[in-house]
């Protein structure tokens, strides 16, 4: 990877299933796209605050229409933020509902977009009772089929008795979360199903100075806090092998539980900021 090659970053825009993109990469460099925020290992719904300027005034016109409060159209309203670099391509970044937006003053006029994963399905409400045991893999799939998810099952398959639930289908994932020693949530289009104390499999980020770490390490209560430069390997609840010179007593393996977010198409950041904790 080369670290300061030219980033990519894209803005995919869907409402009610029409599609509009925006990428800043060549010949589209007057668009200007800034996200921050935050994906976390549990079932709190990941958040973002993205903003693009420069948009035609009918493209402009048009979002800010169509996500109005006072809009009676209730189908989907969603983003998915793509990055990367051109020397290895984008990747996903985040997938969410618009929930929000609002309008800047000229003359740089920008939307701003607040956006919430999975808020659509807030709206479903199901009732599901299973047989005396299933097994917790079924029970995922079935989640995630209502969802509309792909599942990422990496969890030790138990026997789980006289399962229902009824409620708003995106809180289904809080009583997944709470079945076993494993952690339930959703990242951007999949169901992430895992053991609590291991990562996911075959997802691994090694950190040290010449692979992307900025600054110096902090300590937190439960391991450390890290900011490094964007890559197409992070994942919230992967493996991060963190090498650190001016601490090495630091230096290990941890597992991200929160992985923040902060990029811009034109202006400094372009940042990973991870918060893991110790794996023993």
């Amino acid at each position: 990877m080369t670290s300061f090659d030219n980033r990519i970053v894209t803005l995919e825009i869907n409402i009610g299933g029409k599609a509009r993109t925006y990428t800043t990469n060549y010949p589209n460099y007057y668009f200007n796209i800034v996200a921050k925020g935050m994906k976390y290992s549990n079932p709190l719904q990941n958040n973002a605050e993205i903003s693009i300027s420069n948009l035609k005034k009918e493209d402009r016109n048009y979002i800010l229409t169509e996500t109005s409060p006072f809009n009676l159209n209730t189908s989907p309203k969603s983003v998915s933020l793509y990055a990367g670099r051109e020397s290895y391509g984008q990747s996903l970044i985040y997938t969410g509902n618009i929930v929000s937006s609002r309008v800047s003053q000229p003359p740089d006029v920008t939307i701003s977009l607040r956006c919430l994963t999975g808020d659509y399905n807030k709206r479903k409400v199901i009732a599901r009772t299973k047989s005396a045991k299933s097994k917790l893999s079924d029970i995922a799939q079935s989640v995630a089929n209502d969802l509309n998810l792909r599942l990422n099952f990496s969890a030790e398959d138990k026997d789980i008795s006289n399962y229902n639930f009824t409620g708003s289908i995106i809180r289904e994932v809080n009583l997944l979360s709470d079945l076993s020693n494993i952690d339930a949530f959703i990242d951007d289009d999949s169901l992430v199903v895992k053991q609590s104390n291991l990562p996911l499999p075959s997802v691994s980020r090694v950190l040290n100075v010449n692979t992307g770490l900025v600054g110096i390490v902090d300590v937190t209560e439960r391991g450390a806090r890290v900011v490094f430069l964007l890559d197409n390997i992070t994942k919230v609840g992967g493996l991060l092998s963190l090498e650190s010179l001016q601490n090495p007593s630091l230096s290990g393996d941890y597992i991200i539980y929160k992985l923040g977010f902060d990029i811009s198409s034109r202006d400094t950041p372009f940042y990973y900021v991870a918060e893991s904790k110790r794996l023993i």
